[in-house]
């Protein structure tokens, strides 16, 4: 007798299961204002204007809103605005997940620079950075650039605050209720009348 291995009994992930994008998330994956201030400083970049990115978009968007005044009804433009602002956040998101990876690869390079027992050439080839410089340069670039998103973000759900006089949330699309026996029988009765 053959024994079969065991299948495994995962279920397949559902929207419940995946965690909604909100804007709180993104706040505590991006860098905030004192962070970015200390790496402008530090590394000598340029600093980012969160409060005009976020008033910028804010405008945008709620301009962009008047003009669909006749072209849509309230209904359609909140679902439009819910897409929209639901973007930048998924945009700011994807911005402050790829800091975090850029910088645990930053952490990483410079904990082993600063390995004593290691024997490779510390710095890089002469007039040029190391790797580990340049990978703590690019972090701190990744985190202006989810900084300024994340105040896009702030900006687009404000508009959409203003425009539909609701707080914006992640859409969750609805879980679909089981089929009462009642239109389980009503199927298969009609399903009888295709029958040959």
């Amino acid at each position: 007798m053959i024994n079969k291995p065991a299948q495994a009994t995962a279920k397949p992930a559902t929207s419940r299961d995946r965690q909604s994008i909100t804007f709180e998330l993104v706040a505590r994956l991006a860098p905030h204002q004192a962070l970015t201030d200390n790496l402008v400083r530090t590394f000598g970049l340029e600093p980012v204007d969160y409060e005009g990115i976020r008033d910028a978009t804010e405008q945008h968007l709620t301009l962009a809103a008047k003009a669909f005044e006749t072209a849509l009804n309230d209904k359609a433009l909140q679902i439009h605005l819910q897409r929209i602002t639901g973007a930048y956040v998924m945009s700011a998101f994807g911005a402050a997940q790829f800091y975090g990876a850029k910088k645990s690869t930053a952490l990483e390079l410079t904990s082993k620079l600063l390995n004593d027992e290691r024997d490779e050439d510390r710095d890089g080839p002469s007039g040029y950075e190391s790797k580990a410089e340049r990978a703590r340069q690019f972090a701190a670039e990744m985190a202006l650039q989810s900084f300024a998103l994340m105040a896009a973000a702030e900006g687009a759900i404000s508009a959409y605050a203003e425009v539909t006089g609701e707080t914006w949330k992640p859409y969750e699309a609805a879980t679909p209720a089981a089929a009462s026996v009642t239109h389980k029988s009503a199927a298969a009765q009609m399903a009888a009348f295709e029958a040959a």
